[in-house]
């Protein structure tokens, strides 16, 4: 499982020209799933995220996690995460789990996170043409992949 983490000032996510996600000061996640992920990554992508210290604390230094400033956030499914760059010009997506397998993580992903944030989150449309709209601050981004974590 792999994740993009960007904190913002606002981020949005519009479908079909409708709004259906909107935050202030937070986290946008964008996660991507392939089949090898489990219940096992997901607990611990969401323990880290939430946890992630890159917010500013009172001395304006990066050392404060979503949960120390109350921050929203908006997780996003993200397929084009899991490409592959290693041939050619043209991306493969054969490590992307399918549907069946990806929405159902996906919507694990989203319940972990919120047990573990204490609120509920704002979210993308699973498998939607989405347009995310975000105001990057900082900037910072930081990619996990939770392959990675030993």
């Amino acid at each position: 499982m792999k994740a993009v983490i960007q904190r913002v000032s606002y981020a949005s996510v519009t479908v079909n020209a409708i709004k259906i996600a909107n935050i202030k000061k937070g986290l946008l996640i964008l996660v991507g799933i392939e089949d090898a992920d489990s219940k096992e990554d997901i607990d611990w992508l969401t323990n880290k995220i939430v946890n992630l210290r890159i917010f500013n604390d009172e001395n304006n230094t990066m050392n404060a996690s979503l949960l120390n400033i109350d921050g929203e956030a908006i997780i996003v499914s993200q397929f084009t995460l899991q490409a592959s760059t290693k041939k050619g010009n043209r991306p493969s997506y054969i490590k992307a789990s399918k549907p069946e397998f990806a929405k159902p993580m996906y919507e694990k992903f989203i319940v972990s996170f919120e047990k573990k944030l204490g609120k509920n989150v704002e979210t993308g449309e699973f498998g939607a043409d989405m347009k995310v709209e975000l105001l990057n601050d900082g900037p910072v981004t930081i990619i996990i992949d939770t392959k990675d974590k030993k």
